[in-house]
């Protein structure tokens, strides 16, 4: 009964974006924030008051006009951290309120705490719009992507003396999500320094989301217009900040995930796409979603229920079957996707040009027997079992990746749906693009810029989205064109070395020809733009895994 009772308890926590620091963190940030000189302080979302109870022993030094001050909209926390307090005999007050209908009148030497992390689906209506509003006040528009922590962090602002610091512990998304544009711009231009804390391993061992440590101080005393990155392994390692590795970014509202990759590699990347020789993937095309059914499991089908159910030829498209396993290959030729299909593999789309034949219009009110057309994206078109497809594309390319996108010749002409997107070449690049792009893109430089412009989340899976996938950096065109001779002769051996599941040696050759001979790397380089891919990767990788000790 405890065990279950613990279990709704940590589900609620969640359900609101509760997550409590540890220890060693909240200790590390206040002794920060307050340094030897602050005396105020405010937790916003206060929880039980951790950040309070870490901030205590750091002002019980002598200090003036001390105040600790937390907010919270959870009324049982703000009974407990009010016990807390009065149990460790620290004089504090925690208001029960709503952060965000709180004004602030820039009285805090430091404002620390955990934000509630809620995605943006859930965060909606009349608390979307009173976050979103509090974020305007202080000088900030956000868009209606935003999750909550964005506006927490601009509101926070407010509530800061001249002079001020702000410690809180943020979602990895403040460093690459779009949304985040204005929040990383704000801190840039109102702090006179901003450090960013990262960790290989996660901190929360109930929580998918990777989190990061902003620290961010001289409020209002000048723009840094950078920041100092500090990578940490785990909150064990977090004794001091040290030097850190500064980065100033070429727009005040551009990704910081490229922070990540090493000085070295970066001057390399950076290099090669300003000498022409290496380009965004939107120069050879776009890249576009797959279709989106509403409901894959009823519109694809394989061959053997295409039988069953005696549905005409008319009825279907031939796509390329859910997932991205078969797609680790330089090309789904046709044989291959003959295979797919032979083996029971979803290779077919319920998808009628005109009015279904007789046995696909009883499979259309079987779809409506089960309740199909009442979902989303088919509730929305008319009629509802006619899924939106646009033209045969060029290439695949990988969405979801433990390892790397991949991009991949459509030889087979098929369609394809949301689980892959589509890449479209222009004309002048179609035949050579079909032909040598997937060879030339397993190279090591497009894997590291894919760390680089790509997102992971939990599970320590790299997405990218279409508009991501566009900066993704591949041999430019002329490049491509110029070493044409070179990347044929490597084709085969690569195309067979992937067959064979030996991805690495693939790449190595693919690195010969792309990066030794294209980009003129020498042995030194070369070292540094493997071992930064490297690092990108493990990292990832270690995130995905819960905190161990």
């Amino acid at each position: 009964m405890l065990s279950r009772e613990l279990t709704d308890q940590a589900t609620a926590r969640h359900a609101r974006g509760a997550y409590f620091t540890p220890e060693p963190v909240a200790s590390f940030m206040a002794q920060w924030a307050l340094g030897e000189q602050g005396s105020k302080v405010l937790e916003p979302s206060c929880g039980e008051a951790q950040f309070l109870a870490a901030a205590h022993p750091v002002l019980a030094d002598g200090r003036d006009r001390v105040e600790l001050v937390g907010l919270e909209l959870h009324e049982p926390s703000v009974q407990a951290a009010r016990e807390r307090m009065s149990a460790a005999g620290i004089d504090a007050r925690i208001e029960h309120a709503n952060f965000f209908e709180v004004t602030g009148y820039a009285e805090y030497d430091a404002v620390i705490g955990n934000p509630p992390y809620v995605r943006y689906q859930l965060h909606r209506g009349a608390d979307r719009q009173l976050s979103r509003a509090a974020a305007k006040a202080s000088g900030v528009e956000l868009n209606e992507l935003a999750s909550i922590w964005a506006a927490f962090v601009v509101h926070a602002t407010s509530f800061l003396a001249v002079g001020g610091r702000l410690a809180l512990v943020l979602p990895a998304e403040l460093m690459f999500v779009n949304y985040a544009g204005p929040v990383r711009q704000m801190l840039l231009e109102r702090f006179a320094s901003v450090h960013l804390a990262v960790f290989e391993e996660r901190l929360f061992a109930d929580a998918q989301e990777e989190v990061v440590l902003l620290l961010a101080e001289g409020f209002r005393e000048g723009a840094s217009g950078s920041f100092n990155l500090h990578q940490f392994r785990n909150a064990l390692d977090l004794q001091a900040l040290g030097e850190g590795t500064r980065h100033t970014p070429v727009r005040m509202n551009e990704r910081w995930t490229g922070s990540l990759v090493g000085l070295e590699a970066q001057g390399i990347l950076s290099a090669a796409l300003a000498a022409g020789r290496m380009a965004p993937l939107q120069s050879w095309g776009e890249t576009s979603l797959g279709a989106v059914t509403g409901n894959n499991k009823w519109f694809t089908l394989s061959a053997q229920q295409i039988q069953d159910l005696g549905l005409a030829r008319e009825d279907l498209i031939r796509i390329s079957p859910p997932g991205s396993r078969h797609l680790r290959g330089l090309e789904l030729s046709e044989d291959g996707w003959e295979k797919l299909a032979e083996h029971g593999a979803a290779a077919y789309m319920f998808r009628p040009g005109a009015e279904p034949s007789g046995a696909g219009a009883r499979f259309v009110a079987s779809g409506e027997l089960q309740n199909v057309d009442q979902a989303y994206k088919c509730k929305v078109r008319s009629p509802w079992w006619r899924v939106p497809v646009l033209s045969v594309p060029d290439l695949f390319m990988t969405y979801m990746n433990a390892d790397t996108p991949r991009l991949t010749a459509n030889e087979a002409a098929v369609h394809h749906i949301n689980s892959i997107h589509g890449v479209y070449l222009g004309a002048d690049a179609r035949e050579l693009g079909r032909e040598l792009l997937p060879v030339a893109s397993l190279n090591t430089l497009t894997m590291l810029g894919a760390e680089m412009v790509g997102r992971s989340y939990g599970g320590g899976i790299l997405k990218l989205e279409p508009r991501e996938a566009d900066q993704l950096p591949v041999p430019a065109i002329g490049m491509v064109q110029r070493y044409a001779r070179q990347l044929r002769a490597i084709k085969p051996a690569v195309r067979e070395l992937l067959v064979q599941g030996r991805k690495q040696e693939a790449t190595d050759l693919v690195d010969s020809v792309v990066l030794e001979q294209l980009l003129g790397l020498e042995p030194d380089a070369l070292e540094a733009v493997r071992t930064a891919r490297m690092n990108m990767l493990e990292r990832r990788k270690a995130r995905s895994k819960a905190v161990r000790g």
